[in-house]
């Protein structure tokens, strides 16, 4: 009998794993651009920093990575050096970087402590300040950080949920480029 409330248990908490895993983990292919999710715009944005303020329809024909993150976060800036080496490496080849900076703290809606930030962090890539989480809901997001690739149609093609998988995002990134360059 003791085995038997083992392996219901064993089930059970399998089930309730795979009912409750971040779902946010799971990573859309990009063959699946052309059925994917259309890409939220940046609307409700309260400030740009390093651009004008950019809209997906303007992003249209460009590969876009769109990096939630917020200052504090020590897993966002553990990222922040991968997305530095992402944006050098192919923003010549039509890759775009959005972060959207989403504060999870009070104190990280400072407007100069981000800006300070920014250049402590050497960010030169467009940021959308998203002091009242428009973007965020509009995304569905619910992590920092958080990584979305936008094919060339607008549309979500994957995403990334914290810290690693750098090679898959950086391949992912190289094929949605040799699509746009007909490769």
């Amino acid at each position: 009998m003791t085995s038997l409330r083992i392996a219901a248990a064993i089930a059970a908490l399998s089930a309730a794993l795979i009912a409750f895993w971040p779902t946010a983990w799971t990573m859309i292919s990009t063959e699946e651009s052309a059925n994917g999710t259309p890409a939220p715009d940046f609307t409700g944005a309260d400030r740009w920093f390093n651009s004008a303020p950019l809209t997906i329809d303007g992003l249209r024909g460009k590969v876009v990575l769109v990096e939630f993150w917020t200052r504090e976060c020590i897993n966002c800036i553990h990222v922040l050096p991968h997305t530095k080496a992402l944006y050098d490496t192919y923003a010549s080849k039509g890759l775009v970087v959005v972060g959207v900076h989403t504060p999870e703290y009070d104190e990280e809606h400072d407007l100069a402590s981000l800006q300070e930030a920014m250049g402590r962090y050497q960010i030169t890539w467009p940021v959308a300040v998203d002091n009242n989480y428009r973007i965020w809901n509009a995304y569905g997001n619910r992590y920092w950080p958080a990584i979305y690739l936008i094919d060339q149609h607008g549309h979500v093609v994957y995403r990334h949920v914290g810290e690693g998988n750098y090679d898959d995002t950086e391949q992912r990134i190289r094929q949605l480029l040799g699509k746009s360059q007909g490769t």
